[in-house]
């Protein structure tokens, strides 16, 4: 299954649940899916809840920098900007098209 179980990869990517979002990563979840309810990808919804950690994970595994979210219509970078998260602002305004790490890890 492409997306696994998107629910529980939100949630570990709100709370902030590494262990959580690296597990459902390795498990095939698709990195930039959409949540049907929250109209939000999991990136943005990181960086939205301040969890530095889980955005450099998802960039790591390969999530579009550049994908926009389509509830509040914001990019990663628009997102970090808003939630004052610097490093991560940074890093996306200096290699938007950041290539995927080898692993999750």
């Amino acid at each position: 299954m492409s997306h696994g179980d998107y629910k529980d990869f939100f949630r570990g990517a709100c709370d902030g649940d590494l262990e959580l979002v690296r597990h459902h990563l390795r498990c095939g979840v698709d990195v930039d899916f959409i949540h049907p309810e929250l109209m939000s990808t999991a990136l943005v919804a990181a960086i939205e809840a301040g969890r530095a950690d889980v955005a450099l994970a998802l960039l790591d595994h390969g999530a579009d920098p550049t994908l926009r979210s389509p509830l509040d219509a914001m990019t990663p970078l628009e997102a970090a900007e808003a939630e004052g998260l610097d490093a991560i602002a940074a890093r996306l305004r200096a290699d938007p098209d950041h290539p995927p790490s080898p692993g999750i890890d």
